[in-house]
């Protein structure tokens, strides 16, 4: 007898409907994605329903963080995506085009009565065989400095190659190489930043050694100025305001409102005065800073930038090594900001500030040029995915095979580890296998070549012992990965293996899925 032990509106799926609703929300979100993977992916154009704003990208985090889903196990997939672009800041698309993959053959699987838990077992056997055969084929090249960089300019080009950027990937390769290896082995981006500025033409983007503010230099000020010493300050500047919230002041007559007028001037006098005492000849503020006390600062000879954001100062006093301070009474306690030279720069129409020779010498400023704001900003997300992946890279130093050969060896190793295991699990194993080869088959599809004639040529080489070959999909033929500097990360292709792995086996593993009692709201 079956009793409705939920409260209204609430609801429960069981057993093959909840899994049944579980793989299509998942292979939805798989299929949705695939098109953009690999050098000929295509792009998605996503339009904001509210304000009407448009983004054109093939980046798979950025689509799946767009759209609205209903779906639980949509949005596992859309969380492995997210978690992908953290670690790593590429691959989004491969970890969620395999984990639907994934979760196709276990349907198939679970048709032929194979128990859920018997995929799972399958899976991890299988999936422990590819990393070990990933690892296996991974070079380390980081005692050799010359051959290091070679191999992340490889890297660079090889995730430039799938993005906008494709067309100027040697160059802009080479400019995401220079700005990491000035990080000194530091995965931390901060230090590294992008100005987009529309106007001339991709290749006008450039790498700049220091640090760029997209602000102006105060009025009466000197546009150049050598050893400079800063205050970076987030304080009020302003004269004219009485600073408690819903104060009133009556006066009696005209010469009482400019007795108040000058004790405020006097007041920010002593103020400009204390901050002229910290022996700055620069003065950076996140706020405005009036007429008046720019004034004061010029005559002291102090070069004033007013209204630098947050993100502005946030990042100035990172690389200057400065404080960011409020409070001006004890300047034996305030650390200032120190570099060798700031001058305004010009960059297309707009006047910019430029700070050279910061103490933090790794910092650098990567400048943007394009024709649309749509170009800028997918150009930032693919030069951010290549910084993200050169950072790591670093870190972790190995390297495997790109163009669908480290999948290929994957699931040639995972072939072979099916024919040792017994039972329902070997059937489990290989389809993980046969998941593995989708990747290739797909780079193939999107690229319009004949996808089942490349891959088992593909695979036949591989059985046959070329361990580089891989597709080389300007020619649409098999080549060698090694010779045509196919390099990917091999933290990358481990953590794209292990997180589809996982999220699968959680979806794989669901029976139930209960929906909660949607919230009322009370009228007003």
């Amino acid at each position: 007898m079956s009793m409705n032990i939920f409260g209204a509106e609430a609801t429960e799926e069981k057993a093959e409907n909840a899994r049944l609703s579980s793989f299509v929300g998942a292979l939805a979100i798989g299929d949705l994605v695939k098109s953009t993977l690999g050098p000929k992916g295509m792009n998605k154009i996503l339009q904001s329903a509210s304000s009407g704003d448009i983004n054109v990208t093939n980046d798979g985090a950025t689509i799946l963080k767009a759209i609205q889903l209903d779906n639980a196990a949509a949005k596992i997939l859309v969380n492995i995506s997210k978690v992908q672009d953290d670690e790593v800041g590429d691959g989004t698309t491969s970890v969620c085009v395999l984990s639907a993959e994934l979760l196709r053959e276990a349907e198939k699987l679970i048709a032929q009565k194979i128990h859920p838990q018997t995929i799972v077992e399958g899976y991890r056997i299988a999936s422990a065989a590819a990393l070990r055969a990933l690892e296996k084929t991974a070079v380390d090249n980081s005692a050799d400095p010359a051959r290091f960089r070679q191999d992340l300019v490889n890297i660079a080009r090889t995730t430039l190659s799938s993005k906008v950027l494709s067309q100027d990937k040697e160059y802009f390769a080479n400019l995401a190489v220079d700005a990491v290896l000035r990080l000194k082995g530091s995965t931390d981006l901060e230090h590294i930043q992008i100005i987009k500025k529309v106007g001339g033409k991709l290749t006008d983007s450039y790498l700049d050694e220091g640090f760029i503010l997209d602000k102006s230099i105060g009025v009466n000020c000197p546009k150049r100025l050598e050893n400079v010493k800063i205050l970076i300050a987030n304080t009020s500047m302003d004269t004219d305001k009485i600073k408690v919230f819903g104060a009133r002041v009556k006066v009696d007559s005209t010469g009482k409102l400019a007795e108040l007028e000058r004790a405020e001037r006097e007041k920010m006098k002593s103020k400009v005065d204390a901050i002229a005492s910290h022996g700055i000849n620069c003065f950076v503020n996140r706020q405005l800073i009036y007429n008046y006390p720019e004034s004061l600062l010029s005559e002291k000879g102090i070069l004033t930038i007013e209204h630098a954001d947050f993100e502005g100062v946030e990042r100035l006093s990172l690389v200057t090594g400065g404080e960011i301070a409020s409070t001006f009474d004890r300047p034996d306690l305030v650390k200032l900001g120190r570099c060798d030279l700031i001058e305004e720069i010009m960059i297309g129409e707009d006047k910019l500030i430029k700070f050279s020779g910061v103490a933090a010498g790794e910092a650098c400023t990567v400048v943007l040029r394009g024709s649309t704001t749509q170009m800028i900003d997918e150009a930032e997300r693919s030069l951010h995915d290549a910084l993200s992946v050169l950072s790591q890279t670093v870190k972790e130093t190995r390297t495997v095979l790109g163009g669908g050969c480290a999948e290929m060896l994957m699931s040639c190793a995972v072939e072979e580890e099916a024919r040792k295991v017994t039972g329902k699990k070997a059937i489990a194993a290989e389809g993980f296998g046969r998941a593995l080869r989708q990747i290739p088959i797909i780079l193939a599809d999107n690229a319009g070549y004949d996808s089942s004639e490349l891959v088992s040529r593909l695979r036949a080489a591989h059985y046959e012992g070329r361990s580089d070959a891989g597709l080389d999909m300007n020619e649409g033929k098999i080549g060698s990965m090694k010779e045509l500097g196919v390099t990917e990360s091999y933290k990358l292709k481990r953590q794209v293996v292990t997180s589809a792995t996982e999220a699968a086996e959680m979806i794989i593993r669901v029976d139930d899925i209960l929906r909660a009692t949607p919230r009322r709201r009370e009228a007003v």
